[in-house]
């Protein structure tokens, strides 16, 4: 059958409230004022993967669990306004939310509301073959309940990719996406040794790419068993938020790697839509263009030499 979506992107629908703090963590006192303001808006990680790789030329449908709310009609109108196609499962418990902690410099700190799922959740088994018959690729956000479609992805012969955030490479509970994965993607923050947690990615699942972003260190990249440290892309604009970085970052290298560059491009194009990610304030969405990130490719790397 003839693809008719490149990258079927499934769960991380939501919406979050921001709050900008004075500082990370938070002082105790009893009020704090708030500049500039409390925003609620649609985009989660799922969306935000959508929202890069539809921005890219990229054939996108959503798949998640959405409820009857508030919440979800944002989340239908980020789709519909962005031309995301979206397939929106009904969700008794609601539309997943959170609120996030943002601070001056754009760091940030995530409180997820967890009585937005149950442990009984699923997406329609019909609904995932069905879609991943005609997709080329799926990106797998890790809430639930998406580990249960992984098995029903592989046996429609789809490539896969996933997310694990900051995992520390210990939690059972982001193993079945990290070794199910063609390409995997996770932050270093919470790794005491990433090129150890990368290895067993690859050497227990299915990855022959694994990259473990590392905020303004840059990157590291294994592919096909070679490890190689990628400098960060410097930001187009003054860096406010580092909400959606990570999700920026695979879009953009799923852009590549679907195309048929080579890893180390992949991540490199990576790099610079997760900097540009970075320059917009954690109270908007919006996602690199295909002019935008050719151009930030074509400029050096930090400590790399024009021509080299």
């Amino acid at each position: 059958m003839t693809a008719e979506i490149d990258v079927l992107v499934l769960g991380g629908a939501g919406v979050d409230t921001i709050v900008h703090v004075p500082e990370l963590p938070v002082p105790l006192a009893d009020s704090h004022m708030i500049r500039p303001g409390i925003v609620t808006r649609a985009g989660q990680s799922g969306d935000f993967v959508a929202l890069g790789t539809s921005a890219l030329g990229l054939r996108t449908h959503h798949l998640d669990l959405i409820g009857d709310d508030h919440e979800g009609d944002l989340v239908r109108a980020l789709h519909r306004d962005h031309g995301i196609a979206l397939t929106a499962v009904p969700q008794p418990c609601g539309t997943k939310r959170a609120v996030n902690l943002v601070g001056p410099d754009g760091r940030r700190l995530s409180l997820y509301d967890a009585t937005r799922w149950a442990e009984t959740d699923r997406l329609p088994e019909d609904t995932v073959r069905s879609l991943a018959a005609v997709s080329r690729h799926a990106h797998v956000v890790i809430t639930q309940p998406c580990a249960q479609a992984l098995p029903l992805l592989r046996q429609a012969g789809v490539t896969i990719s996933t997310d694990l955030h900051d995992w520390n490479g210990a939690n059972p509970y982001h193993e079945p996406f990290a070794f199910a994965a063609d390409v995997v993607f996770l932050s270093a923050a919470a790794l005491t040794d990433p090129e150890a947690t990368m290895r067993r990615i690859a050497e227990r699942g299915r990855a022959r790419i694994v990259v473990a972003t590392a905020g303004a260190e840059g990157a590291f990249l294994l592919a096909d068993g070679d490890m190689t440290r990628l400098p960060a892309a410097e930001p187009p604009a003054p860096v406010v938020d580092s909400n959606g970085a990570g999700d920026a970052f695979a879009a953009a290298f799923l852009h590549g790697w679907l195309g048929g560059e080579p890893p180390r491009h992949c991540a490199r194009l990576g790099a610079v839509a997760g900097a540009y990610a970075c320059t917009v304030p954690s109270t908007r969405v919006a996602a690199i263009g295909p002019r935008a990130l050719l151009a930030g490719v074509a400029e050096p790397a930090p400590g790399t030499v024009s021509g080299a």
